[in-house]
């Protein structure tokens, strides 16, 4: 049994790898990813080395990589273990709340 315990800062890590690694398979250079993304070269070097990047930053960097799809499941209502509802189980369940009540 392997309990594997990743830290934010890994996880940043992480994805930076992966983008670099889209980045390079792609054989664009940070130069040319950033022209074409519209974030600026020392915004990209900064996150392939840090993970540090500005989410809209990030977004835009995606759609150049083609992988901006790979958003949509990013804290999505179902949970992984919950089936698909039905129609009746949808109209009656509860609604989402829109507010929180602690400041």
């Amino acid at each position: 049994m392997s309990i594997e315990l990743k830290t934010p800062k890994d996880v940043l890590l992480e994805i930076a790898s992966r983008f670099k690694a889209r980045r390079l398979a792609m054989n664009l250079t940070q130069e040319g990813l950033a022209t074409r993304s519209g974030v600026s070269w020392s915004s990209l070097k900064r996150f392939e080395r840090t993970g540090l990047i500005a989410l809209d930053s990030l977004l835009r960097i995606a759609l150049v990589l083609e992988c901006l799809d790979d958003f949509d499941k990013l804290a999505s209502e179902r949970l992984p273990s919950e089936k698909a509802a039905s129609l009746d189980e949808i109209l009656v369940a509860p609604k989402m709340r829109k507010k929180g009540r602690i400041k």
